[in-house]
């Protein structure tokens, strides 16, 4: 017979002591102005100020914050960082408040010159959704619940 119920006792403790909690989203930009437009045209309050800086956060309603910095930034503490070769791993979802609105900030960033990746439609899962690329690829999902 083994030990190991004694490990398991200490790892268990370990983890109920622990509270990560997701505090930040970081987005990694060739050009941070145009990043930034493209954020506040979905209705972040991002400063007037902040497209000039290597680094800028914004804090969310919810308490969150999203974080954005250049490339430049990155490559200063990861010499080796490449960015990512190709498909998005990790994907912003904005909420609006109908599927009519969904039609219309689509309408609006397609407008504005941002690249509609896919065009809204009804999905099967029961919302309005479109996906829109931000400056630097990264798809953008907008939804809203069908029946709103």
């Amino acid at each position: 017979m083994t030990d190991s119920y004694k490990t398991r006792g200490a790892a268990a403790f370990y983890v109920r002591t622990m509270t990560p909690r997701l505090d930040a989203i970081g987005i990694t930009t060739a050009d941070l102005a145009a990043s930034l437009a493209f954020y506040r045209r979905l209705g972040l309050d991002i400063p007037a100020g902040a497209d000039s800086a290597p680094h800028v956060e914004v804090k969310l309603p919810n308490g969150q914050r999203i974080l954005w910095d250049t490339e430049e930034v990155i490559r200063s503490f990861d010499p080796g960082w490449a960015g990512s070769q190709g498909g998005d791993r990790v994907g912003l979802a904005f909420l609006c408040d109908s599927p009519a609105e969904v039609d219309a900030v689509y309408d609006d960033l397609t407008g504005a010159g941002y690249h509609g990746h896919l065009k809204p439609w009804d999905a099967v899962w029961g919302q309005r959704y479109a996906v829109v690329l931000d400056p630097d690829g990264c798809a953008v999902s907008l939804f809203a619940g069908a029946s709103q």
